[in-house]
């Protein structure tokens, strides 16, 4: 029997969150295929899934990334809709059946994504947004967007959660790649993942390839996803922050070239790496803090 959806989890030290995942997914009333993509984990989070039958596992070698991980996937993948969560993402049973309703409703909807939530059960920032454009990421760095009362085009958040919760699916410029239900009729015309990012911006890029072909993505509120942010990467925070850094720079100049020409490119470089530098000495210093007693 050809699965409803194709579910593919990148895996890399997710722990015992794995399992929890996976869990989900096979409580799901639907029927889901479920393939685990590990990058090489070194934990034994893996382990957990001995004995799963409905559960297919890719054992990489070594880190690929997680684009590159998650097209592994697609090759396997025998459902016309496809679901990519991350291994710290859970969701009660009829979840994915809102999801894949409403992607269902809309003909010209090509992406779907839930409401992430926080353990704490308070909606997570990049579930929904709009595309952190240079300017955008600018204001929000700068904490601008504290005068958006005032002139709310100019010092807009990309972050959308701190406005009011719709009571119904609404279009958005971009969802979290923490969970995202896709149409293989999308990938067929708009292509996979771009496997030059490593990890973070890599659905920033999917989103916008997306929507410029026609597709529209979906935000749905009513299909809540729990996810523990932050777990797979914890103990590597430089490492983290070096890619996603890296993936902020390919992301504007592939998008925002032409509208970033230049100087103004340079600038926008220059405040990537600056950032990141203070990025870099805020985890160096809790590091050197912890080892003197400090912190």
């Amino acid at each position: 029997m050809t699965p409803k959806i194709s579910a593919i989890v990148v895996n890399y030290n997710a722990g015992v969150l794995l399992r929890n995942c996976v869990d989900s997914l096979l409580d799901c009333p639907l029927e889901v295929e479920v393939i685990v993509v590990d990058n090489s984990s070194q934990d034994s989070s893996l382990n957990a899934l001995l004995g799963l039958d409905r559960v297919k596992v890719i054992r990489n070698t070594k880190n690929r990334g997680f684009a590159a991980a998650c097209n592994q996937g697609i090759v396997l993948a025998k459902a016309d809709k496809l679901l990519f969560l991350n291994p710290d993402c859970s969701f009660i049973p009829g979840t994915l059946q809102e999801l894949l309703t409403y992607l269902h409703e809309d003909p010209k909807a090509g992406m779907a994504g839930g409401l992430l939530l926080n353990i704490d059960g308070t909606e997570q920032g990049g579930g929904r947004r709009a595309v952190p454009t240079p300017w955008r990421s600018f204001v929000r760095a700068f904490g601008l967007s504290r005068f958006s009362h005032r002139w709310p085009k100019l010092f807009f958040d990309f972050h959308l959660h701190k406005q009011p919760l719709p009571d119904s699916p609404i279009e958005v410029e971009a969802i979290s790649g923490a969970c995202m239900l896709v149409k293989r009729e999308v990938l067929a015309q708009v292509g996979t993942w771009d496997e030059e990012y490593f990890l973070h911006c890599e659905d920033l890029d999917w989103c916008m390839r997306i929507r410029q072909a026609g597709w529209k993505v979906l935000f749905v509120p009513t299909a809540q996803i729990t996810h523990a942010l932050g777990v797979c990467g914890r103990n590597r925070p430089i490492f983290v922050e070096w890619h996603k850094h890296k993936g902020m720079m390919r992301f504007y100049r592939k998008f925002f070239k032409h509208q970033y020409p230049g100087v103004l490119m340079w600038l926008v470089a220059l405040g990537i790496w600056l950032r990141f530098s203070l990025v870099v000495a805020y985890y160096t210093t809790k590091r050197v803090g912890r080892a003197l007693g400090i912190d």
